[in-house]
């Protein structure tokens, strides 16, 4: 398994501080403060409009901030996804299945960053698809439609693509929606193995029986960070409470599911 040359030892995996995404008049993050280290896997769970998918989008670039930063390997955030550190794998309704990619295709795209403006795969290029495709398992679909895979094969060929791409922070966005039970173990040790080789990952999850095999901690949100801790500490009824019950901190209903994510 190929690992990224960074030196884990210089800065956290993923650093946001005071981080604030309004939508117009509406407010999906407020003051959001969270820390990554190296070598883990964190679950993000909250509700339906809490705030998760804005902040997978924020750190992509794809939604603009209004206050605060986020560095990943020490740099910000835009110039480590220039240098395709940051890998995203989005929920299933945003991408469009119907689209004529082979599984090898999708998966190439994440060796785009290496490659000259011509998309021109080289031999290297090739040879780290192949190695992504068959440590998920996914080597005897190369050449399958993305569209024509289950749900599980789906999110198995998003990770590869992260895989092949080298990148050392992994965000994935409910990866177990729509997935069955063996597809979901699979996933979860092909994590846990992936930060064990080096990266870090954070990965929103409404699963919450997952969360002790899957993660090494947990960060409830709630328009902001409530709390982060280890999923026993999360889990714990009173602590659930201030994402999935009332919570005077963060008045809920501020946002839109479809706006927040």
């Amino acid at each position: 398994m190929t690992t990224s040359p960074l030196d884990r030892a210089a800065a956290p995996a993923l650093d946001i501080s005071g981080l604030r995404v309004s939508y117009r008049t509406l407010t999906a993050l407020d003051d959001v403060d969270l820390a990554l280290g190296w070598n883990r896997v964190c679950g993000l769970i909250g509700t339906n409009g809490s705030g998760k998918s804005t902040l997978f989008k924020s750190i992509m670039g794809l939604v603009k901030p209004q206050a605060g930063t986020i560095r990943v390997a020490g740099l910000p955030a835009a110039k480590a996804r220039r240098q395709s550190l940051i890998a995203y794998v989005p929920q299933s309704e945003e991408v469009d299945w119907t689209f004529p990619l082979s599984v090898r295709d999708v998966v190439m795209m994440g060796r785009y960053g290496s490659q000259n403006w011509l998309r021109s795969p080289r031999r290297t290029d090739h040879a780290a698809v192949a190695e992504a495709l068959d440590m998920v398992g996914m080597a005897a679909f190369a050449d399958r439609q993305i569209g024509q895979l289950s749900g599980g094969q789906r999110k198995r060929v998003f990770v590869a693509r992260g895989i092949a791409q080298n990148a050392s922070v992994l965000l994935l966005d409910e990866p177990f929606t729509g997935v069955d039970k063996t597809s979901e173990a699979m996933i979860i040790d092909l994590l846990r193995d992936l930060a064990a080789a080096g990266r870090s990952i954070l990965v929103s999850t409404h699963d919450l029986s997952s969360l002790p095999a899957l993660c090494d901690e947990a960060a409830l949100i709630n328009q902001r960070i409530m709390l982060h801790g280890t999923p026993r500490e999360v889990l714990r009824p009173e602590n659930l409470a201030l994402a999935f019950g009332a919570n005077p901190l963060a008045p809920r209903g501020t946002v839109p599911a479809t706006l927040a994510g």
